[in-house]
């Protein structure tokens, strides 16, 4: 055979390879299109251009979350959408994380290695303005357990997570659960449109310190989904969903519980918690190993209108990663601190999808002050010092 028809049987055979492989990215585009996966996301969050909100107009509106009095305006942009969880690392590396501000309810429990993490629920409180948040990490179990509480198709956003076939795995178990290519917004199947490597953010970290997304880009990936404030079936996400009771906040004119603090794991104070009372804006300020926690977006310190203590049951697995398993359903005891007070209850679940209810002694359900609810989860049997 000759040189030329060597040549040119190669050269077919490159361009055949070449038009297979085009053929191939096509349909798997086009299929990922289809489930809204890695398309290009619009500032607003639903489409459009993002409206400057006049923040000094009344505040009228109700968030069904946590209470909390918002503008006609950011009603008018939160009900076009459903929650969106986010798992956002504390990891001393990862501080000041972004976004914290802005949530409207936070759990926080150890995810591995006394390294806390925090599923931070966002709706209300990031209407006004497309939010920066980050970094995100990886899902767990128990935080899925907590997020289904929110609504019908609850949006999870997350980097990968636990796999290791077991009670552990969170994957296997977003989809079981009918989250995957739904709901679940993990990046590894969005990629980098909504979610964005910031190398500069936080300079001088592990890669695994630099994903950040933002919540507009994240809420319009579930529109393309057909997940607004309705599926694409035309259920509200809200369909069942129980809203806690809320009050105006009463500031105690001599507050007897100014600082609340504890270690989420004993030795590891690069996680241990305070929460200071301050009564002039009846609010707690957050401080994250030592240090004022601040949120990077503003430099303003993180502060709540409501710190509940939850004390559940931990169990060690005895895998190689090491991962833990929380008791989410069922009742505990817990501790509500509200107007410079503490008030001594339980909190009770009666499934993953049910609503975690709190209860003082009485049974009477506690009734939140308008504002941020910051949920700490600890080990039954431990130690909070107020």
């Amino acid at each position: 055979m000759s040189n030329l028809n060597i040549k040119l049987r190669v050269i077919g055979g490159l361009l055949g390879i070449f038009l297979l492989s085009v053929g191939i990215s096509y349909a798997a585009f086009s299929y990922l299109s289809k489930m809204g996966v890695g398309k290009t996301v619009s500032p607003q969050g639903m489409g459009g251009a993002r409206n400057k909100i006049d923040l000094s107009l009344p505040k009228t509106e109700e968030c069904p979350l946590n209470g909390q009095m918002f503008t006609k305006a950011e009603r008018e942009i939160w009900e076009k959408r459903r929650p969106l969880g986010v798992m956002i690392e504390n990891h001393t590396e990862a501080r000041p994380q972004s976004g914290l501000s802005s949530a409207d309810v936070v759990y926080e429990a150890v995810a591995e290695g006394a390294i806390t993490r925090f599923l931070v629920v966002f709706y209300c409180g990031a209407s006004a303005e497309e939010v920066m948040i980050g970094p995100v990490r990886s899902a767990r179990t128990y935080y899925l357990d907590w997020v289904s509480e929110y609504g019908q198709a609850p949006l999870y956003a997350h980097v990968g997570g636990a796999n290791r076939s077991g009670p552990a795995d969170a994957l296997g178990q977003i989809e079981k659960y009918g989250w995957y290519l739904y709901n679940d917004l993990n990046q590894f199947s969005i990629g980098l449109d909504a979610f964005r490597k910031e190398m500069e953010r936080l300079p001088d970290v592990a890669t695994e310190h630099q994903m950040y997304a933002t919540t507009d880009k994240l809420w319009t990936v579930a529109a393309e989904r057909g997940l607004t404030y309705k599926d694409k079936n035309g259920v509200a996400w809200n369909k069942g969903f129980v809203q806690w009771k809320f009050a105006d906040g009463q500031p105690s004119a001599s507050p007897p519980t100014t600082r609340i603090s504890f270690p989420f794991w004993e030795g590891y104070m690069q996680y241990a918690v305070l929460w200071t009372y301050d009564q002039s804006t009846n609010t707690y300020k957050r401080e994250n190993g030592g240090g004022s926690h601040k949120d990077l977006n503003n430099d303003t310190q993180i502060y709540a209108s409501n710190v509940v203590v939850m004390f559940t049951t931990m169990k060690y697995l005895n895998d190689p990663e090491k991962h833990l398993l929380y008791t989410t359903t069922g009742s505990g005891k817990a501790l509500f601190f509200q107007n410079g007070n503490v008030t001594e209850g339980k909190w009770s679940k009666k499934s993953r999808t049910d609503r975690t209810i709190f209860t003082d002694k009485a049974g009477k359900e506690i009734l939140f002050v308008r504002g941020p609810i910051w949920i700490e989860v600890l080990e039954t049997g431990s130690k909070v010092t107020y």
